[in-house]
């Protein structure tokens, strides 16, 4: 990506092929992506089964699942949601299906979850520069939660439709 867009970095309006190319950056190589995925279906487990753990009602797993959709439908290419939202679907059906029983289990998973991304960069270290992309995307509370949003899109983008950047 040689330029980045004019339009300042939103919540509402994400250029989601700049987030994608940003992600490259740190994440290029296909290992580092299956292990983050992973990781991100465990730590979505985690969230949506202590929920389902406070409110057990299958309306729960409904809830949660559109509304994380609805969030992001108007910022991603149609395969992109369309596989975000069979991954939304597992994640919710194995919360409603193989709850577990205690809800320090979730914990722990959550905790493992989160630990396991920040292990594998120790394997996976190829890095590309990241400053064109910080000058517009630069550490902040707004990047944390648009990548809170648009991670699972981005990886599940990178291991289905574009293989040609798998190294």
């Amino acid at each position: 990506m040689d330029r980045l867009s004019d339009y300042p970095m939103s919540l509402l309006d994400v250029e989601f092929e700049e987030l994608y190319q940003r992600h490259l950056c740190r994440h290029s190589q296909f290992g580092i992506n299956v292990i983050h995925l992973i990781a991100l279906f465990g730590t979505w487990y985690s969230v949506y089964g202590i929920i389902y753990w406070l409110i057990p009602s299958p309306w729960t797993m409904v809830v949660l699942g559109v509304s994380f959709l609805v969030m992001v439908v108007s910022n991603l290419p149609i395969l992109v949601f369309v596989t975000t939202i069979i991954f939304v679907t597992g994640v919710c059906t194995l919360v409603y299906y193989a709850s577990l029983p205690w809800y320090w289990s979730y914990l722990v998973i959550f905790l493992l979850s989160y630990k396991i991304p920040q292990w594998s960069h120790k394997i996976y270290q190829i890095e590309h520069d990241m400053t064109k992309f910080n000058q517009k995307y630069p550490p902040s509370t707004l990047l944390l939660f648009i990548l809170l949003l648009y991670e699972v899109p981005i990886i599940l983008n990178y291991l289905v439709f574009r293989y040609q950047d798998w190294k």
